[in-house]
């Protein structure tokens, strides 16, 4: 049996006509940059996720870049955030001149310890980063209402939530700013890079689409510091005909994750979810005390793996903090060693699924 990690060729065969139809009208018309499916994806997003603007931009880290540089933050700032990520998270709060400062993650959702939060807020704090891990979203109720006392805006790094629900509410409409990813193997991605910014501020819009474009205003009016961060309108189109059943492959997601609760809960220790939420499953990811040996067998067997992510940023040799050495924030470091993360995607059946469970038992054992 062949296991793939996510299944992108079977995606594509399932909306093969739509996808095809979408890319087509983009060669037929030409407006490959900002072109017409590029302003409609971002009306249908900021529609899905229940916010008045979605700004499309290149890529993930470039939509949390484009985010922080909006709301000014800069050299002699601080941004508070998860050590357990992947690294554009830190990378991008260095790339403003600001310095992140990374903080525990709760045991159960991986997310940043809204407790931890509080506890790192300095003079220089300007904002709170927190991550929506493998899907499901971070404590935003507990992480708002912390922010709120202090004044300090808080942006999602939703790159691996968007769809995911919140307390009746979407990944992306939670904070001041969300960011999201469209890489292909995120739970809406499309066929190369790209992502979004999200927000219900009407001014933090228009610097985000100023700052997407080189900074313009206007054609060679140039009024801040930009980028070249614009969203192309062939991605555009892909990911419309992919939003069109989004709903229903998050509903075949929640399936599949259900069928691995099922034959996985009494040999390891699954995902768990607040309550009150749903997870985009962007990965559906266990904990094993010999990971490295189970991987190894699993991939004997022909059934991927991943880990997400084996370092945590504090101790990334580009992040390195002296005031967090190794032991500093120990939930993060534990994780670290133990998550595995199994094969996930819509199209997963439950032959596959039952495949992949034995395959685990026959390593644990």
């Amino acid at each position: 049996m062949t296991i793939e990690f996510v299944d992108l060729k079977q995606q594509y065969q399932a909306l093969k006509t739509d996808i095809d139809a979408a890319i087509a009208r983009v060669l037929a018309h030409g407006q490959y940059i900002l072109g017409p499916e590029v302003a409609e994806l971002e009306r249908q997003l900021a529609a899905y996720a229940g916010v008045r603007h979605c700004i499309g931009v290149s890529d993930g880290t470039t939509a949390l870049q484009i985010a922080l540089m909006a709301l000014e933050i800069g050299p002699g700032d601080e941004v508070i955030t998860t050590a357990f990520s992947f690294a554009a998270t830190a990378e991008v709060i260095l790339l403003v001149g600001a310095t992140p400062v990374f903080v525990d993650v709760d045991p159960h959702s991986y997310n940043i310890d809204p407790a931890a939060i509080e506890a790192a807020i300095t003079p220089r704090t300007r904002a709170v980063m927190p991550v929506s891990l493998y899907g499901q979203c971070a404590d935003f109720d507990a992480i708002e209402a912390i922010c709120r006392r202090h004044g300090l805006p808080v942006v999602e790094d939703g790159a691996q939530s968007f769809g995911a629900r919140y307390r009746g509410r979407r990944s992306c409409g939670l904070s001041t700013v969300g960011c999201t990813s469209f890489f292909p193997s995120k739970p809406l991605g499309g066929y190369g890079d790209g992502g979004a910014c999200f927000t219900d501020d009407d001014e933090l819009a228009r610097r985000m689409r100023q700052i997407r474009t080189h900074g313009q205003d206007g054609r060679y009016h140039h009024v801040r510091l930009g980028l070249n961060g614009r969203l192309d309108t062939l991605q555009a189109a892909i990911l419309l005909a992919k939003l069109a059943v989004f709903d229903r492959e998050l509903a075949w997601r929640d399936q599949a994750a259900a069928r691995y609760d099922a034959l996985l809960a009494d040999c390891v220790a699954t995902p768990k979810l607040a309550e009150g939420c749903s997870s985009a499953w962007a990965q559906y990811t266990i904990e094993l005390d010999e990971r490295e040996r189970v991987a190894a067998a699993l991939k004997a067997a022909g059934i991927p793996t991943a880990v997400h992510y084996p370092t945590p940023l504090h101790l990334q040799p580009a992040f390195l903090d002296p005031a967090r050495p190794a032991g500093a924030l120990p939930v993060a470091e534990r994780l670290a060693r133990r998550v595995l993360s199994l094969p996930m995607h819509p199209y997963l059946d439950p032959a596959q699924q039952t495949f992949i469970a034995d395959g685990l038992r026959a390593a644990l054992r």
